[in-house]
């Protein structure tokens, strides 16, 4: 009798133990910490700071975010020192998929850019109905412009823009090239009363005396893509960290945080997903 009920004993700790293993205990990732190496103006805004917790908790993961423009986001991928990307220049980006890697670009959410100046607009760009056409009046005027300079997906738009009208302003007495992120830009900007090329979600973010004044044309569109470092390009990139954000951010309660975020402070949200 006692060796039966010894059998069953051990027959009994062993399912347990199975069970635990199985339903008790959350499996924890072999690396935990994702390098994202992103653009500034999810930073600036406050955007990662208010993804980050929730992802964390949700998927035992750590981020290490690093935030520059997108050429040295970027850059940073290149190099080894990313897992990740989370940028907004699709030139860029198509380019660093070109390397051959299998990597893949992945838009998820967009804001706009915003032309934001002085008050009294002395270029009269409030009214233009593109970014085209207000470049065009900024130009002719010869008001002072401040550019970030720095290859970031807001200064590629830029030169894009200017592209887009023949013009190149570089050597302009009007214009300055500042090399700054998105923040310090727009403060330069707004000490000297100056107009500038804004993401809305940086713009709205960041306290100052400038006016919105060209937004949400059609061509103001800003698409923000996800790109997993591939382990072709590099052996040690935390591929299943990186798969692990792009999976959550397409879940319900990303999307929803996503689309919240910024209507309680100003009345709209910040950004938006995409379908």
């Amino acid at each position: 009798m006692k060796s039966i009920n010894l059998k069953n004993f051990f027959v009994l700790t062993l399912v347990s133990i199975l069970l635990l293993s199985t339903f008790g205990c959350k499996q924890e990732p072999e690396n935990k910490v994702i390098r994202m190496s992103t653009t500034t103006s999810v930073n600036d805004s406050g955007l990662m700071a208010y993804l980050q917790p929730e992802f964390e908790k949700a998927t035992g993961y750590t981020l290490e975010i690093t935030s520059a423009g997108t050429g040295a986001a970027i850059e940073k991928a290149r190099m080894g020192d990313a897992d990740m990307l989370l940028v907004h220049s699709k030139s860029a980006e198509e380019e660093f998929i070109a390397e051959g890697f299998e990597e893949e670009r992945l838009p998820f959410m967009y804001n706009f850019f915003v032309i934001v100046g002085p008050s009294d607009d002395p270029a009269g760009v409030a009214g233009s109905a593109t970014a085209a056409e207000a470049f065009q009046k900024i130009a002719d005027t010869g008001s002072l412009f401040i550019s970030r300079g720095d290859d970031s997906g807001t200064h590629n738009k830029e030169k894009a823009i200017w592209e887009s009208i023949g013009f190149d302003p570089a050597g302009q007495t009007w214009y300055e090239s500042v090399g700054q992120g998105m923040g310090q830009t727009l403060t330069i900007a707004d000490e000297k009363q100056a107009y500038t090329l804004s993401d809305k979600a940086t713009f709205l973010a960041h306290e100052n005396s400038l006016s919105m004044l060209l937004e949400e044309t059609d061509d103001m569109k800003n698409t923000y893509s996800m790109i997993v470092v591939s382990a072709k390009r590099f052996a040690e990139s935390n591929v299943a960290g990186a798969q692990a954000f792009v999976d959550w951010i397409k879940t319900d309660q990303a999307r929803k945080m996503i689309a919240e975020y910024g209507v309680a402070e100003y009345g709209e949200p910040l950004f938006f997903n995409l379908d």
